[in-house]
């Protein structure tokens, strides 16, 4: 069950009064990109922690059965189908977001596309697709969501998941081609560069910005075939973790 916490007005003689109490509305996490595995261990976590969840995927069906599982645990939550790649539909979903969930305190961003996987040969909407989701869809839920954040300073924060193919390295760039991941490869270092421009940007407005890097298969996932090791609650911890110590940008998980 959602933890609601309260506060107490005080008297003008510096006693707290009777019948004063007034209910502060949980935190709100707006996962974007639902689906099993990470996002889904993300939200189970926040959820444990005392968020209200908001929930955004392309696909109805996923959507209804992460909010049924949360919703059986006594879990406030809202769904939102949306194509994230559409600037007005993400701003559509912050709105309503706001609206059935109240301020949203963080916003996951765990949306990602595979498409663009051999560079020379990919059409350029796939190429297009896989940047727009890793950055400038990224950029447009933060900008979105800049009111609601903002007015929480010292709580709010965005935190992204990202992968290790994105990072400079010889062997991982062999890696991506050799497993015909290289869309992926470079939207994941575009993203990279973002979470690190924003995490400097928002600072001095109280905005933690933040990603995870995942170095490996997560069980679950649509990459999980079958060898994957890391557990999606690991990584949600590394969220969790990443959000209440809100010290550096980005931190690996393998």
């Amino acid at each position: 069950m959602i933890r609601v916490a309260a506060r107490w007005d005080t008297n003008a003689d510096g006693s707290k009064g009777a019948g004063n109490e007034v209910p502060i509305m949980s935190k709100a996490i707006l996962v974007c990109g639902f689906g099993p595995g990470i996002s889904s261990a993300i939200a189970e976590k926040f959820a444990t922690e005392g968020f209200s969840i908001g929930l955004v995927a392309r696909k109805k069906e996923s959507l209804d059965r992460g909010v049924r599982a949360l919703e059986s645990r006594g879990v406030k939550v809202r769904g939102f189908a949306a194509d994230v790649t559409e600037h007005h539909a993400i701003e559509g979903v912050l709105k309503a977001a706001h609206e059935t969930l109240g301020p949203i305190t963080v916003v996951h961003w765990n949306a990602y596309s595979s498409a663009g996987g051999d560079l020379l040969q990919a059409s350029w909407a796939e190429i297009d697709v896989a940047l727009r989701i890793a950055t400038a869809a990224l950029l447009a839920a933060v900008r979105a969501a800049l009111p609601d954040l903002r007015a929480q300073k010292g709580e709010s924060a965005v935190l992204v998941t990202n992968g290790a193919l994105g990072y400079v390295d010889s062997a991982i760039d062999k890696m991506a081609v050799d497993g015909n991941a290289m869309g992926l490869a470079v939207a994941n270092a575009a993203k990279h560069k973002l979470v690190g421009l924003l995490a400097h940007k928002l600072a001095a407005d109280g905005i933690f910005v933040g990603e995870v890097v995942v170095g490996g298969l997560v069980r679950g996932t649509a990459f999980d075939n079958g060898a994957a090791t890391l557990e999606p609650s690991r990584i949600a911890a590394a969220f969790w973790e990443l959000y209440r110590s809100r010290r550096q940008p980005s931190v690996d998980v393998s």
